[in-house]
């Protein structure tokens, strides 16, 4: 059984609040997330293949990537900038969605270590407005965050 995802909407605050603990030590996960060959294989929804453009992991790189549906084909964009990348604690970048393109977030993600090998993992993401917020998590952010969670325990246990 996997750790459960706890996201969290803070009332009238243009925020979105996420943790995860991982069976996995800290470097390990920090590498999942700035391995571009790591990256693809977890991020998002499982039916998803996801295709990266650009990775350059480090303080003032830029990263992009698109996550295909299978089923029809439906592709979809993302992009951003690595504004701070501090091995293995830390990774502050920017955030866009190509369909709704100016509407840069804000992620902060930290990365914990708890001891005997488990990591948690803690992310805040700031949105321009209260209504950015609402619609990226109607868009069904939730699942596919979950799932690429799920994702990403299933590589970090292969790793192991």
């Amino acid at each position: 059984m996997t750790n459960p995802t706890t996201i969290t909407t803070p009332d009238g605050l243009p925020f979105v609040d996420i943790i995860r603990d991982f069976d996995a030590p800290r470097e390990l996960v920090f590498r999942a997330y700035v391995d571009p060959d790591l990256v693809r294989q977890w991020q998002g929804p499982r039916r998803y293949v996801t295709a990266i453009g650009e990775w350059d992991a480090r303080t003032g790189g830029a990263w992009s990537y698109v996550s295909t549906d299978p089923d029809d084909g439906a592709e979809y964009g993302f992009r951003g900038v690595f504004h701070a990348v501090d091995e293995p604690t830390s990774i502050t970048q920017t955030f866009e969605y190509a369909g709704v393109p100016g509407h840069v977030n804000l992620d902060r993600v930290v990365f914990e270590d708890l001891g005997d090998g488990r990591t948690r993992v803690t992310s805040r993401t700031a949105f321009q407005s209260l209504e950015d917020r609402d619609g990226m998590v109607a868009s069904g952010m939730s699942y596919g965050v979950t799932e690429g969670n799920e994702r990403l325990d299933e590589l970090l246990a292969s790793l192991a």
